[in-house]
């Protein structure tokens, strides 16, 4: 009897080890060391059985600001949220299948945030560009499906070349009248959360310890990390300044290469995307001071759209808090990047605007069908031969 008690009380501590780990974690994507957090809130998930939707999702699963958590894919989601529903949080799962543009809709109903990292990984020896034709469609049928399901919700695409697809998305939004520009970002904290890493393995510290603001865009070299603002100071040569700048502006590719054919960034991509979206969602219940660098509409440069420190809150961005202080060098890496996002943004419209106009005309066909077709059976019905 003794030895049973000594095993149940050793069984019981154990048990409650594991709920201070879940609620540790919980606690770690939240960014807060409160224990008492109100679930209040949906997310949706556009993408949720990729090599990104599924540890995202796996993530948010344990947000204790989620309520509920809708997760959507063409194919193979079903198994996925099978597979979350019986992790022990009280976060409430929901799966949606299908190509049908209605199973998104009824997937975003009433979602208060949209995180969308579907479509097609970039290959190697593939550029950014190549991905567009495959997924601007994504950010387009998205818009089209957040218009009808819930137009007030925070929309955070992760879906690359991401220069070009939050243009898309904006001007899709814009011709369907339900575009605001506060509530539509695209998710550049994998910038920030590696150049965090690398730099915090340069100055021997803990990751945790180390802050620096990432502006710009989020490839090549319109990823722009201003490493002068770097806390603490990073005492560096020139030449080891500009090796770091590199190695964070080509740290996609290095995944790329290393998977050799198997997709790109995906475990770090869903950190990062946790972690945003954990943000916004204290941005919505107006915890006061949270900022994050996020790709947006933007007037504080002459490119469109733009990565720069944002204060959040309820609705989507507080405040633009706009270009740090730069040093020279920085300011002159901010000239050469321009032309690349420019044209980045100006393909995004371009390709928006073409799809815009081709559903125009097939919505036009498709009335002068349906007109034809009660024509004919009108016609019919009074004895004269259709169209004669």
């Amino acid at each position: 009897m003794m030895a049973n008690s000594c095993g149940y009380i050793i069984w019981l501590r154990r048990s409650q080890n594991l709920l201070r780990l879940s609620q540790l974690q919980e606690n770690m994507i939240s960014g807060t060391h409160r224990t008492h957090s109100v679930r209040n809130y949906k997310v949706t998930v556009v993408g949720a059985a990729g090599g990104i939707g599924q540890p995202l999702s796996l993530l948010l699963k344990q947000n204790p600001l989620i309520k509920e958590l809708s997760l959507h894919d063409r194919t193979n989601v079903k198994g996925v949220n099978m597979d979350l529903s019986h992790i022990c949080t009280a976060t409430k799962v929901e799966s949606f299948q299908g190509e049908d543009p209605k199973s998104l809709v009824d997937a975003l109903h009433d979602s208060n945030i949209v995180v969308v990292p579907a479509g097609m990984p970039r290959k190697p020896d593939m550029t950014r560009d190549q991905l567009l034709g495959a997924n601007g469609e994504v950010a387009i049928s998205v818009s089209r499906a957040m218009c009808a399901a819930c137009p007030k919700a925070l929309v955070a695409y992760i879906t690359n070349p991401l220069n070009t697809v939050v243009p898309i998305a904006a001007e899709t939004m814009k011709s369907l009248g339900c575009y605001d520009p506060k509530r539509m970002f695209g998710v550049t904290t994998l910038d920030i959360v590696r150049a965090r890493t690398f730099l915090a393995q340069r100055l021997k510290l803990d990751p945790a310890e180390v802050n620096i603001p990432v502006i710009g865009g989020h490839a090549g070299i319109t990823i722009l990390p201003l490493l002068s603002l770097c806390s603490p100071k990073l005492c560096a040569t020139p030449d080891e300044w500009k090796a770091l700048t590199h190695r964070i502006q080509e740290a996609g590719t290095e995944v790329v290469k290393a998977k050799a054919g198997g997709g790109s960034a995906t475990l770090s991509m869903a950190y990062a995307a946790a972690h945003f979206v954990n943000s916004l969602l204290r941005g919505l219940k107006g915890e006061a001071g949270v900022v994050e660098c996020s790709y947006v509409a933007s007037d504080v440069t002459e490119a469109a759209f733009f990565s720069t420190p944002l204060e959040l809150g309820p609705e989507g961005i507080k405040k633009n808090l706009g270009l740090p202080k730069m040093s020279d060098d920085e300011k002159e890496q901010l000239k050469k990047m321009m032309p690349e996002l420019k044209s980045s943004i100006a393909a995004g419209i371009d390709f928006a605007q073409e799809a815009i106009c081709c559903a125009k005309i097939a919505e036009a066909e498709a009335k002068a069908k349906a007109l034809q077709k009660k024509n004919d059976k009108c016609k019919k019905e009074i004895g004269i031969q259709p169209h004669s």
